[in-house]
């Protein structure tokens, strides 16, 4: 690393410390030459490449941009907007290459976005599925009622939660076809 203040090519780390939710590593470094202190911060990239073929920076930003779309209305903050992308990011990091495709992108933003809110998830997923008949609505909703089945539902004047019978096991083959 050059010194910024001399121009001397090589640096000491004299300090090493993780910061933005582990992401990247601060490192504190000093000049042999000058004697000047000075941070560099490091980072893994991580490519987009899209279907086009133009590699891109993975951003947070442009996945909030496309999940707000489909939340428009909806009863979702910010802050959940947030999480959202810092969860697809972590889930795309965790393939473990430094590119990756855009529909794998779009693939981790499925889950947490069906976790957030059901009718933004079927926006979503209604235009990144491309979804051309009503009959690929209803078998994604039948999908999302099978696993209400499955989970329960909850009284809401005893508090108590029961499994739903019958039922479940029929909707439960039902799923989104891949595009």
């Amino acid at each position: 690393m050059h010194c910024p203040f001399c121009q001397f090519p090589d640096s000491r780390v004299v300090d090493s410390r993780t910061s933005d939710d582990g992401q990247s590593i601060r490192r504190r470094r000093q000049c042999p030459d000058c004697g000047r202190r000075f941070s560099t911060s490091e980072t893994a990239s991580l490519t987009v490449v899209k279907r086009s073929g133009v590699a891109e920076p993975f951003s947070r930003d442009k996945v909030i941009t496309g999940v707000r779309k489909a939340c428009q209305g909806r009863p979702v903050t910010g802050d959940q907007l947030a999480r959202l992308a810092q969860q697809v990011e972590e889930a795309v990091r965790t393939a473990g290459r430094a590119e990756v495709d855009a529909h794998d992108v779009g693939v981790a933003v499925l889950a947490p976005l069906r976790e957030l809110d059901e009718v933004a998830y079927l926006r979503y997923a209604s235009v990144y599925q491309a979804f051309d008949s009503l009959e690929d609505f209803e078998a994604a909703i039948a999908l999302l009622r099978a696993e209400h089945d499955v989970r329960g539902t909850t009284d809401v004047t005893t508090g108590t939660t029961t499994a739903a019978a019958g039922g479940a096991g029929d909707a439960a083959g039902v799923a989104l076809r891949p595009r």
